[in-house]
């Protein structure tokens, strides 16, 4: 494993304790992967980055069956928690930096993702930087809630840039990047009180 200095303010340092216990964040990893592991083919020789992997809920159940996950994420305190897992001894490394600013300096087959989007404020400079992370051929699945309201997170929530996105506001956005072919499932929908939020995955490939 190697790890770097986070960048920022820790957002997440008084949510990663319990994390893995809310209700929420399990529904949705396990949706996502459901998703993932039906949208994109999945192999032992594979590496895959995971953008805002967090305690790992997504790549710890996706490290079985790939060679090699790269957890990235800027918050220490969510990373420390994936850092406990048995599941992230020789199968996972971890690295605590902002990919925008200074990237991995290496490329992957694959890039997944799982809520972390609406977390950047540039969705454009976002794309064009998993697209220098991919090999040609590579993919990504990325996942994140529908268009809502804003009434998704708690008014006081920090770090939150976007309302959702539009599919295809965002496909169209994966294209300029330079993917081809992005595609849209739902991967689940989150039921609360004030409503009901579609999550969805989007996949797209960067050219050979």
């Amino acid at each position: 494993m190697s790890e770097s200095q986070s960048p920022a303010p820790d957002r997440f340092a008084s949510k990663a304790e319990d994390w893995d216990s809310r209700p929420i964040p399990a529904q949705i990893s396990e949706g996502v992967v459901a998703a993932i592991r039906e949208a994109v083919p999945l192999h032992p020789s594979q590496t895959v980055l995971d953008f805002g992997a967090g305690t790992g809920l997504v790549c710890t159940r996706l490290a079985p069956h790939v060679g090699q996950i790269l957890a990235v994420d800027v918050s220490r305190a969510m990373l420390s928690k994936l850092r406990e897992k048995p599941e992230c001894a020789d199968a996972i490394a971890i690295y605590c930096q902002d990919i925008l600013e200074r990237p991995l300096g290496r490329q992957v087959e694959l890039v997944v993702s799982a809520m972390a989007m609406h977390h950047v404020r540039d969705t454009p400079a976002l794309l064009r930087a998993l697209y220098e992370h991919l090999l040609p051929g590579g993919s990504v699945a990325l996942a994140d809630l529908d268009s809502e309201d804003g009434s998704f997170h708690p008014p006081e929530t920090e770090g939150v840039y976007h309302r959702g996105f539009d599919r295809a506001t965002l496909g169209a956005m994966l294209r300029e990047a330079g993917f081809a072919d992005p595609r849209f499932v739902t991967a689940c929908e989150v039921r609360r009180e004030q409503g009901s939020y579609p999550v969805f995955l989007v996949t797209a490939q960067k050219p050979r």
